[in-house]
């Protein structure tokens, strides 16, 4: 057996405990207060979840399990996996384990790749990256030991089984996507030994000579793991979970979540603003030029694309990171050196406008640049790599959320009269 299924046996029935003991004392507590603007605005800021991989404190940015996102940069995807789902990083020996665990799942179905291939060669890459994870669901080890009538405590050792079974293979799914749909050649098979980011680097086949692309992988995909429960793909693949769904079903619903313009999108519209800069001006422009542009956009009613934040009211911690990237492996790519140059004009021009609480770049403004200089310029394939690291964290909420044998998620609905009366209108 996988050391993580040992460290979790030590560590989630701890967890159940926990959560079920404070919920018999403190049950009763009131921890927040509804607003008819909260209703009325996305149930924006309202308290009504748990989640205890990750935080994102308006004043700091990510936090997963208690370490903030800048000291984490420097590690594996597969690190941050284990941080997730354990609360604690990995020794050496459990990276290794872990890495040789996800190693020995990741082979693919054959019938996965008849449905990839059956497929319109126009299909979008976020519809056909959810198309073969419902493929996949065939495999769930959770649906078939449920229907053989597991118990209650043994759910979270079969959601494990197939977190890990997922995240092992979505990264060659994710590849096999990206080189069917642009027409790019046959799959590439996994290469033994590579870490989990640089076989998918290595899978998609981008020329990479210096290893700047895998290194940028690596990145990336540490970056985008997780970002608490009340995003759109956190909390609807939460929501399906809730209903004991499997994995698979799970993760295809938040990944159609994050497939939306206004959550994993957003980097492909900023990435082509910056493009529109670059051929208006023939290049980089000066700091007034651009200057005059952004004003330019706002006053036409549209916004300056990956800049503000539903829930940060300071600069993204992972645009930092991107950005610290770029300084040190690709400081003169014209649309990195536009990426930087906005960071330091646009803000002071979002400052002077009132209603704009947040005027600082969030991850979006610099993860597409950093993308298309390595010669990812198939900009609808972006969300798919969001998605690949994502699948990290909301595999790892799924599996807590089984420890501690949560319910079904049933919030309650109102009629607008309902609210006009709630309100004493």
């Amino acid at each position: 057996m996988a050391l993580i299924h040992d460290k979790l046996e030590q560590v989630l029935p701890k967890y159940h405990e926990n959560v079920k003991n404070f919920g018999k004392t403190h049950g009763e507590a009131v921890i927040g207060q509804i607003t008819v603007g909260a209703v009325l605005g996305g149930q924006r800021g309202m308290l009504s979840l748990l989640c205890d991989t990750s935080l994102v404190p308006a004043d700091k940015g990510l936090i997963i399990r208690g370490i903030p996102l800048e000291q984490l940069c420097d590690k594996l995807p597969e690190e941050v996996f284990w941080l997730l789902l354990t609360g604690e990083l990995p020794s050496k020996a459990e990276l290794a384990d872990l890495q040789k665990d996800l190693e020995a799942r990741r082979a693919i179905p054959d019938n996965v790749w008849k449905t990839l291939d059956s497929l319109p060669k126009d299909t979008h890459p976020m519809a056909a990256f959810s198309i073969l994870i419902m493929a996949l669901e065939r495999e769930s080890v959770f649906r078939k030991r449920y229907d053989e009538g597991m118990k209650k405590d043994d759910y979270w050792h079969a959601m494990l089984e197939d977190s890990l079974n997922l995240v092992a293979r979505v990264p060659d799914l994710a590849a096999a996507i990206y080189r069917w749909r642009y027409d790019l050649g046959p799959r590439i098979a996994p290469k033994p030994g590579l870490d989990w980011a640089a076989n998918y680097a290595y899978m998609m086949g981008i020329p990479d000579p210096d290893g700047g692309f895998t290194r940028l992988m690596r990145l990336y995909m540490t970056l985008h793991t997780d970002h608490e429960g009340g995003n759109v793909s956190a909390h609807t693949s939460h929501c399906v979970a809730s209903a004991l769904s499997d994995p698979y079903y799970s993760v295809a619903a938040g990944l159609n979540g994050l497939a939306g313009p206004l959550h994993g999108l957003a980097n492909q519209e900023v990435l082509q603003w910056l493009l529109d800069v670059l051929e208006k001006f023939g290049g980089n422009p000066s700091d007034a030029e651009l200057d005059k542009f952004a004003h330019d956009t706002l006053t036409s009613g549209r916004v300056i694309p990956g800049y503000g934040h539903a829930v940060l009211r300071v600069v993204d911690p992972r645009f930092i990171a991107f950005l610290n990237f770029g300084k040190k492996e690709c400081p003169n790519a014209p649309v990195f050196k536009l990426a930087e140059q906005v960071f330091n004009v646009v803000p002071e021009i979002l400052k002077g406008i009132q209603k704009i609480k947040d005027p600082w770049p969030n991850v979006d403004s610099i993860s597409g640049p950093r993308l298309y200089h390595y010669g990812v310029t198939q900009t609808r394939y972006y969300t798919v790599l969001f998605g690949v690291s994502r699948a990290m964290g909301l595999v790892a909420q799924m599996v807590m959320s089984r420890a501690w044998n949560e319910p079904i998620e049933r919030p309650k609905s109102i009629t607008l009269d309902g609210l006009k009366k709630a309100a004493g209108a």
